[in-house]
């Protein structure tokens, strides 16, 4: 008996391993298909999308100037953000001056010059601001944030 207890305990060790792995791998490959699922909803929502429609859930954010992380580069920006209804543009147009101009600004303060001079660092940033303002949006939410005027200067 005291030669087969290690050889027990082990065995019931590896069934308990493999049973948490099988578990681990369920759990993440449920939570991947639903977030993949609700991608593609988006996108086909994002496409179904006339020209006047985009425009009706458009507001646009001009005239931002500010320094970079790198206090020897400024940057001018022009934004374009869509919003996933007509009445969520209108509270957005109301709060875009007090709420969202320093969250853009405040962003543009830890972003570096390097960072910003590739395509990939521009939808980063681009990125980054849909999370942040959708944070402080009170209701709706954000579809897209584009870039539509950048001039990087080293002062």
């Amino acid at each position: 008996m005291k030669k087969l207890l290690p050889w027990i305990i082990t065995m019931f060790l590896a069934i308990t391993l493999i049973v948490v792995a099988v578990f681990l791998v369920l759990s993440r490959g449920g939570d991947d298909t639903a977030a993949a699922a609700e991608k593609k909803e988006e996108a086909k929502q994002e496409k179904k999308l006339s020209a006047k429609e985009i425009v009706a859930v458009s507001s646009d954010i001009t005239g931002i100037k500010t320094n970079l992380s790198d206090a020897g580069y400024i940057v001018q920006m022009d934004f374009s953000i869509q919003l996933d209804s007509a009445k969520v543009k209108a509270e957005f147009d109301e709060i875009k001056e007090i709420t969202i101009k320093p969250i853009i600004l405040m962003t543009l303060a830890d972003t570096t010059p390097q960072s910003l001079s590739t395509a990939k660092g521009k939808m980063q940033l681009n990125t980054k601001l849909k999370n942040l303002i959708n944070k402080s949006m009170p209701e709706g939410k954000v579809v897209s944030v584009n870039i539509t005027n950048f001039i990087l200067a080293n002062i």
